[in-house]
């Protein structure tokens, strides 16, 4: 049995473990953007949403990342995978245990019964032992299952940190689009007191004879027009209200806001990083780290192929009178060593492989096109930028040419050069697109909000920085950070 012994641990030493080792796969991908920015500076690593320069939005994430719900649901599911990773590493230690027991029992005193003779009837009988057993890991099968279970831990730590990203974006995108419809509430409700005073004014000239009734109606059709666009609004802005309170873990409440739409910085692009910067991405890393996942699981399974090694033993007292149980004759021990191994399984070893190796196929498949995915994020989001500024500049040109056509078109009015239709086609142009104006330049900071999102940077670390910095108010039972974000009160155009 000594020999068993050392020969194993020599065994150990220089064992392997079966199955393929794993090697990041090369994909053929894009070495840099389709579409740039020669003016943007590096803001990869920072905490983008301060580059806005609204102290509110910067408050509002804080909270949101203290606060919200499904941050601690990613959190207690990295708990979980780290204590499946300590129950799949435990098997590599000696296992260790004892177990005592104390029985009185009554055997048959029947002429053939065996005890009648021999023992006292009824008896007593006590043992105490304390046993170790160890499964040798010659082929790396717990290895592979303890490497298995690190890559699900890293995969969860990635999926943790792929909520802060969705998160941080997804309260920066709401806020952004909160300030765009007040906007338009605004550019609504005073363009509906212009068209109040326009059907006030009619409505006098109609008692004087002044207009006719088919001009009063055209005022009070464009006055009505502009009413019906408030409440639309003003649902909108309920509805995104509710949502970013639930980001916050809030009750659905009304939101604060800090600075006007025109008064957000708008910052630069992130520059032309190379692609390999996307591996950042807490996506593109989660699915790697299950591509790694279900390589180790192939190896595991492969092992099943090769014996297994054990060895355990025991020691402890046993005695029929608790008195003597720890006395030296009341001693006994065992150890041994056993081997086991498959002969014939009927394919069920090998059809496991063949899960295991489709698994892996799987995982693969998945990250080439999470990756691919991930490009095509970032260029939809740059491309939609770029377009957007473009858009913009036209439709700032196209506000200040309807203004003036409505200037112009009320000063023939008055003059009588012209009907009061032409006025009124002039003012219903004018209304709409200076609404869309508002939803552009909203769409606008939303886009650089999906760039910033889409490149998933460096700055997903100072985001997790503030997560992790989080305490609990012992009053409330309420999360809070310990540490706010700086905020900026400059004036921004």
């Amino acid at each position: 049995m000594r020999s068993l012994v050392v020969l194993t641990f020599v065994a150990l030493l220089g064992g392997c473990m079966v199955g393929p080792d794993y090697a990041r796969p090369d994909f053929d991908l894009p070495a840099a953007f389709q579409y740039k920015d020669a003016e943007a500076r590096e803001t990869a690593d920072i905490d983008w949403w301060e580059q806005f320069q609204d102290p509110m939005l910067d408050r509002l994430i804080t909270e949101a990342l203290s606060n919200n719900r499904n941050i601690g649901i990613a959190a207690a599911n990295i708990e979980q995978a780290a204590g499946v990773l300590m129950q799949a590493r435990s098997p590599l230690f000696p296992q260790a245990g004892y177990s005592g027991t104390g029985a009185r029992e009554r055997a048959s005193e029947a002429e053939d019964s065996l005890f009648s003779s021999i023992l006292s009837n009824p008896r007593n009988s006590y043992q105490a032992f304390a046993g170790a057993s160890w499964e040798i890991d010659l082929w790396g099968r717990i290895r592979r299952l303890s490497e298995s279970a690190q890559a699900e831990l890293s995969a969860t730590e990635e999926a943790w940190r792929g909520v802060i990203l969705s998160l941080v974006s997804s309260v920066a995108s709401n806020y952004i689009q909160l300030l765009g419809l007040d906007e338009q509430l605004r550019i609504s409700e005073e363009t509906l007191a212009t068209y109040a005073e326009s059907v006030k004014l009619f409505d006098l000239r109609f008692q004087y004879g002044q207009v006719s009734q088919m001009t009063l109606e055209q005022a009070r059709s464009r006055y009505e027009t502009a009413a019906a666009a408030i409440p639309q609004i003003e649902s909108q802005i309920a509805q995104v209200e509710n949502s970013l309170s639930i980001l916050l873990a809030r009750n659905p409440e009304p939101v604060e806001r800090g600075k006007t739409i025109h008064q957000l910085h708008l910052p630069p692009v992130p520059p032309d990083l190379p692609s390999d910067l996307l591996v950042n991405r807490p996506d593109i890393r989660q699915a790697e780290q299950n591509l790694i996942s279900a390589n180790a699981r192939i190896g595991a399974v492969k092992a099943l192929y090769f014996p297994t090694i054990s060895l355990t033993g025991a020691f402890g007292f046993a005695s029929m009178e608790l008195h003597n149980l720890f006395e030296r004759p009341s001693r006994a021990w065992n150890y041994a060593g056993s081997i086991t191994g498959p002969i014939f399984t009927g394919g069920a070893i090998h059809g496991q492989v063949k899960q295991a190796e489709a698994i892996r196929k799987a995982a693969l498949l998945n990250y080439a096109q999470t990756v691919q995915n991930s490009f095509a994020d970032v260029e939809n989001a740059l491309v939609a930028r770029k377009k957007l500024v473009e858009q913009i500049r036209a439709q700032e040109r196209l506000v200040k040419a309807n203004r003036e056509y409505v200037r112009l078109a009320r000063l023939q009015y008055e003059g009588g050069y012209l009907p009061y239709s032409t006025v009124l086609q002039a003012e219903q142009q004018l209304f709409p697109s200076e609404l869309d104006y508002s939803r552009y330049r909203t769409s606008l900071f939303i886009s650089l909000v999906n760039i910033y999102k889409a490149m998933g940077g460096g700055w997903i670390t100072e985001a997790e920085r503030l997560t992790l910095q989080k305490g609990t108010n012992e009053d409330t039972g309420r999360v809070h950070f310990l540490t706010t974000p700086p905020a900026s009160n400059e004036s921004i155009h």
